[in-house]
């Protein structure tokens, strides 16, 4: 049997619950209904579409009591879901069997190429360069996880000879137990902590992205970051590192300014740093991850094509426009203090800083000093912008700065937008890097992305 066959025999005339009616399980649910299953979807919020699933035959409960009655045979919990909740514990004491998406993608998956990566900070980028470089070498490319199309709903058109390359979040790797052929880990810092116990468990979770890995499989390590290098000596096949500073024996390294990869000793030169469009050196290093899971499969030519054309992902340090001699920039995805950090560093001169949204119980005193290296003048919004100008403040305080930059608070974003407006000057650079997440208002990054771009475009 296809994988597609075998996943439509199982689910067929079983009773299938879906938790989250969000963009990434819709086709999940479409799918199961099209093979028969007995469907209930289930999410807090109400659906904006009711008749599509009446027209399906799919049960929809929404509201506060949305996992009352919670007993299907098959569940689909929703990724930013922790699989301990009572509700799904009491499921399974009863019978029921819990999953994912993902999880019954990795079951299904008819192809051997495939590559992971995981992260707190830039495995969305890495992810797409991995892609796109598989891409300009001719390959087939899937992506998927975190970002892409959802790829259970795809299963049948993936070919034995493609390739998958699959952004994995904390949240989806806590429950998995297969890992992929080539598996990639950017670096760990603490986030997520509003939904992982602690610290520990966020990082044992991004583990599983090699855990059950075997001899024939690469991991590829961060070893500039301390957490992920201490992984290295629980990888099962291959391991190969990249390092922004200092040298490697099987990885990549930057000699001279030139990405440089390393093969028992041996190295070969690649380009020059200075020739990846993306600007900061941690777009360099999101290069170095990609390069190593690409490059026994690619040209180098294929790679220094993605470097020197590609103009980054939506979201991130994304120039809105110009306007009065001042230059807006996006970069909602800087959902953490660390990412925050390294937008802050691209930028030659200090900049208007918009930042703050949703707590996620992650500490922001390493935020401090880049604040007073890099920042201007300070607009702060949301549940952590307090806890940011704390942050500042006590630094301030501990070096006995009497006069630290001006901060602002705001509630709304038309309120904020119009304040960097009149605040900036000709040459200044006004830039969205929230350090946050943005659920306190919004329902993801792009939506707080695209709203901070859209009143930008609208200032007069």
């Amino acid at each position: 049997m296809t994988p597609i066959e075998r996943f439509n025999e199982m689910v067929r005339g079983k009773h299938v619950g879906v938790i989250g009616i969000g963009v990434s399980n819709r086709p999940l649910i479409h799918m199961l209904a099209a093979a028969g299953a007995i469907v209930t979807a289930r999410d807090r919020n109400p659906v904006p579409d009711p008749e599509e699933w009446a027209r399906l035959g799919v049960t929809v409960l929404t509201g506060p009591g949305y996992l009352e009655g919670l007993d299907d045979e098959l569940i689909f919990k929703t990724p930013g879901m922790r699989y301990d909740i009572p509700e799904l514990a009491a499921a399974r004491q009863q019978g029921s069997t819990v999953t994912s998406e993902m999880e019954v993608f990795f079951d299904l998956c008819p192809t051997a190429h495939t590559i992971a990566i995981t992260g707190s900070d830039g495995k969305t980028t890495t992810t797409t360069l991995t892609a796109k470089i598989l891409e300009a070498a001719g390959y087939k490319v899937w992506l998927g996880g975190n970002i892409g199309t959802p790829l259970l709903s795809k299963i049948g058109e993936i070919g034995p000879d493609d390739w998958v390359v699959l952004e994995l979040s904390s949240f989806q790797l806590m429950t998995m137990r297969k890992s992929p052929h080539i598996a990639v880990m950017t670096n760990i810092t603490p986030n997520h902590l509003d939904v992982h116990k602690d610290y520990q468990e966020y990082i044992d979770a991004k583990r599983n992205i090699y855990l059950y890995q075997n001899a024939d499989d690469t991991l590829i390590l961060n070893r500039g970051n301390d957490v992920t290098a201490s992984f290295a000596p629980e990888g099962k096949g291959t391991v190969l590192d990249f390092s922004y500073e200092g040298t490697t024996a099987d990885g990549i390294e930057l000699d001279d300014g030139v990405l440089t990869l390393v093969r028992d000793g041996v190295k070969t030169p690649l380009f020059a740093a200075d020739e990846i469009l993306l600007p900061g050196r941690h777009n360099v290093e999101n290069y170095m991850a990609a390069i190593l899971a690409t490059a026994p499969f690619v040209k180098p030519e294929n790679i220094e094509y993605v470097a020197t054309t590609f103009q980054g992902v939506e979201h991130r340090l994304q120039l809105i426009r110009e306007l009065d001699g001042v230059r807006y920039y996006n970069s909602s995805i800087d959902s953490s203090p660390n990412r925050t950090k390294a937008a802050l560093s691209v930028f030659k001169q200090k900049v208007i800083l918009i930042a703050g949204g949703k707590d996620k119980g992650i500490p922001y005193d390493d935020l401090a000093d880049p604040l007073l290296e890099h920042v201007k003048l300070l607009i702060l919004t949301g549940l952590t912008g307090p806890k940011i100008e704390k942050a500042l403040l006590d630094e301030c305080a501990r070096r006995g700065i009497d006069n630290p930059i001006p901060i602002y608070h705001y509630d709304e974003y038309p309120e904020l937008v119009e304040a960097a407006r009149r605040l900036a000057e000709p040459g200044d650079i006004v830039l969205l890097s929230p350090a946050s997440t943005s659920f306190d208002r919004f329902r993801n990054f792009m939506e707080r992305g695209d709203t901070f771009a859209r009143l930008v475009r609208e200032l007069q």
